[in-house]
């Protein structure tokens, strides 16, 4: 038995390491990693250090005070005056970022949400809160009261931890989404040839008429698959830590932060890719055993790149907290699990549920698969 498992095995990697388009999946895919990671941090850095002049042109509908102006000048905010109409016709022809309108004491900050007009949303409240603090300290000196003793009641700091950044925490779940679908991507097209593919080259029957059990067949398949599954994701892994160190010495959005994995992170993010290569790996060759040739197998097998990327960029996106049923739950685990690691929440309950609930639905999987094979019906099928 053992040997003929291995010998399956090595037909299988063998077959796997000749073939140009499963050698492609395997290791072109984890290139665009790099991209991801310093494509997206450029994109933040762009954001945080964008020009002023890009924003700071505001429209005043109203006549404004001499400590208005001043401020306004301060804080470089490039004033265009004119009634609410006239602001109103700029700002739709985009000469104007925003304009404020005002009745009595309320100052109305009109906007119609774009990226820009929220820059400069936040300049203008930022201008709004310094006259108004500017006012009431007038108040506070005219009632000879101290305004510091009003002002400065407390005292607020801003304490931003590492694993709260967002900027980093961004970065690194996204990457490894990305992981996880080229995890995904990697394993469909070898899961796809060695089934349909042997089917449809009338490969499979020969290899049937040999004295090899089925369940040594569909094993060696599946360990063939896994393997390049694993390198997919180890090489991804890798290369998500050496572009993080490069985007850390490119990028000043990530001065005076370690954003790279810690040494128990990288070992528990190994032990996660592994577990999702086995899962992934089975599932694809249940579903490429089903079809009768390679191009239906292909078709049916896409909706499970996009399976295993949204599930957990959901996950990410609400804040859902992992629980010992979601580390149970198939894709969504796996991602869940390793932004806790990287967060430094290393629940061994949720680690061992994941592993558990891994073998298994691969225990399952490769049950079916195994029945599967046995059915000539299903083998055969033109």
């Amino acid at each position: 038995m053992k040997s003929n498992l291995w010998n399956i095995l090595r037909k299988e990697l063998r077959e796997l390491f000749r073939d140009k388009k499963s050698l492609a999946m395997m290791l072109i895919i984890p290139v665009f990693i790099p991209l991801l990671i310093i494509g997206m941090s450029a994109l933040f850095e762009a954001q945080m250090n964008k020009d002023i002049e890009e924003y700071n042109k505001i429209g005043i509908a109203y006549e404004m005070t001499e400590e208005e102006k001043s401020i306004a000048a301060e804080m470089n905010l490039e004033i265009i005056k004119g009634t609410e109409e006239e602001l109103k016709q700029k700002y739709e022809q985009e000469e104007i970022n925003l304009y404020i309108t005002k009745n009595d004491k309320n100052y109305i900050i009109n906007t119609n949400g774009s990226e820009d007009s929220s820059y400069a949303k936040e300049l203008v409240k930022s201008y709004l809160e310094t006259y108004k603090k500017y006012l009431q300290q007038q108040y506070l000196q005219a009632n000879q009261i101290n305004s510091n003793e009003v002002f400065e009641i407390i005292n607020i700091e801003e304490k931003v931890e590492e694993k709260d950044n967002f900027f980093v925490n961004y970065i690194k779940n996204y990457g490894f989404l990305f992981i996880i679908m080229a995890i995904t991507v990697s394993a469909t097209y070898p899961s796809t040839d060695t089934t349909a593919g042997e089917k449809e080259r009338g490969t499979l029957e020969t290899l049937l008429t040999f004295p090899i059990e089925s369940k040594d067949i569909i094993l060696g398949k599946f360990l063939g698959v896994s393997i390049s599954s694993m390198i997919t994701g180890i090489i991804s892994l890798v290369l998500s830590a050496i572009s993080l160190a490069v985007a850390q010495n490119m990028f000043t959005i990530y001065e005076g932060i370690n954003i790279m994995y810690e040494p128990v992170a990288i070992l528990f993010a190994v032990i996660v890719i592994v577990a999702y290569s086995f899962f992934i790996s089975g599932l694809c060759i249940a579903i490429a055993s089903t079809s009768k040739t390679f191009k239906e197998a292909q078709s049916a097998l896409t909706p499970l790149t996009f399976l295993s990327f949204f599930p957990g960029m959901i996950a990410f996106m609400v804040d859902l907290s992992t629980t010992p049923i979601l580390s149970m739950v198939p894709f969504l685990n796996y991602t869940m699990i390793f932004t806790d690691i990287t967060n430094g929440k290393i629940d061994y309950l949720h680690i061992g549920l994941m592993l558990v609930s891994t073998i298994l639905y691969i225990s399952i999987v490769l049950k079916l698969i195994v029945k599967q094979y046995k059915s000539e019906n299903i083998l055969f099928s033109k």
